[in-house]
């Protein structure tokens, strides 16, 4: 019977549930526990996967993605076998490299050098093998003073710089990241980021799960996003990140829909010079049609995003509140993003105490056509799509 090839991951319709928490511990409690279960009414299992499916082939690179409790971390620890599946198959093949969390499988009472060796040797690398990347371990986390101290005693963020290095230099075919690169600091971030990116040119497979977006958007070729424990879309890194922002922008906006903000917003349009699509590097027209409370002074912000609550770029306006319906108009001379769905965000606050009179929240999306961006080096993260109308020559 043949098998995969080192470094492939196959996932095929995979259920996890955990049995619901125990409780107290006072008999009271536990003799309604069972009269609760005797009658059919306690809840016993939570499912925190739902036939889940997934095959990664060796080198490619797949972001999982998802609000918290999607089920992103235990599909991983189901794959790095560190859990198993209650239902469905998980296979993979090759040494797999995981770092789950910030220790990422590190034991606080050995030194890092034992743990170096430990790690090593779970994979099934010589002492040799491993003695031959000690230096380079060491150096990339920069523990060299404290590489013989209990691992205890360092900093978290030793810790995980220590877990990262050991995990991505000891040659594992699948190489698992949970997360921890928001523990480092912006140049530990990137550090991390350009060795992923020697790792997967190497030909090693990575599966990494992150809320950084761009993270995701900079390392992967792929990406799943989970929602409710099952998989709500899949597919090229690009189209499934822009599914996911539309929904958490839909998401706010019906969050701040029940918010009883003084600001009412009626209409929002973006239109380009010519009152069709935006295009970038052009001029855009923002015009908000709004009601609020008469007489009111106040700073009007909006924001442009492509979906979370972090804008690409904000503009303020200050305005007297009229009586009824009024109308503002804003005219971005040189619109700076390309291609895409993006949304804007609204907020009022008052000139007089600087109390809101609106809250940040989305008020509507917009297309803009025309040029992409570029697309950067695999692991350079880029934080805003900005558009740049540039010309090269060579000479």
């Amino acid at each position: 019977m043949p098998t995969s090839a080192d470094g492939t991951v196959i996932v095929e319709h995979v259920w996890k549930r955990f049995r619901a928490d125990a409780g107290e511990a006072r008999l009271n409690a536990q003799l309604i526990r069972v009269g609760r279960r005797l009658v059919g009414k306690e809840q016993q299992w939570t499912w925190v996967l739902k036939d889940v499916n997934l095959e990664v082939k060796p080198g490619e690179t797949v972001g999982l993605i998802g609000i918290n409790g999607s089920g992103k971390s235990t599909l991983l620890k189901i794959i790095s076998h560190a859990m198993y599946q209650t239902n469905g198959r998980c296979d993979t093949y090759g040494r797999i490299g995981a770092l789950l969390e910030v220790r990422g499988g590190i034991n606080p009472q050995l030194s890092g050098r034992e743990n170096i060796y430990m790690f090593g040797s779970l994979l099934g690398l010589s002492r040799r093998q491993i003695a031959q990347r000690f230096d380079t371990i060491v150096e990339f986390a920069e523990v060299s003073t404290a590489i013989d101290r209990q691992v205890k005693f360092y900093s978290s963020g030793m810790q995980v710089r220590l877990g990262f290095s050991i995990a991505a230099h000891l040659d594992a075919d699948i190489l698992l990241v949970d997360e921890v690169l928001a523990v480092g600091d912006a140049n530990f971030q990137q550090k991390c980021l350009q060795r992923i990116s020697e790792v997967v040119a190497s030909g090693t497979t990575l599966l990494f799960v992150s809320h950084d977006l761009a993270a995701v958007e900079a390392m992967c070729d792929r990406a799943m996003w989970l929602t409710e424990s099952m998989v709500r879309a899949a597919g090229p890194t690009r189209a499934v990140l822009a599914q996911y922002r539309e929904a958490i922008e839909e998401h706010a906006a019906l969050a701040s829909g029940t918010d009883d903000g003084a600001l009412r917003v009626l209409k929002t349009e973006v239109t380009g010079p010519d009152d069709g699509p935006p295009r970038p590097g052009e001029a855009a027209k923002i015009r908000l049609v709004l009601r609020g409370p008469e007489g009111t002074s106040a700073f009007l912000f909006v924001g442009v995003s492509q979906g979370p609550a972090m804008p690409i770029f904000v503009t303020r306006h200050a305005v007297k509140l009229p009586s009824g319906e009024f109308e503002v108009r804003c005219l971005i001379r040189n619109l700076p993003i390309p291609k895409g769905r993006y949304y804007l965000w609204l907020s009022m606050i008052s000139r007089k105490n600087g109390e809101p009179v609106q809250g940040w929240a989305p008020v509507g999306h917009f297309d803009v056509f025309g040029a992409i961006t570029d697309t950067p080096p695999k692991g350079v993260l880029v934080l805003s799509p900005v558009y740049v109308d540039a010309t090269w020559e060579s000479s």
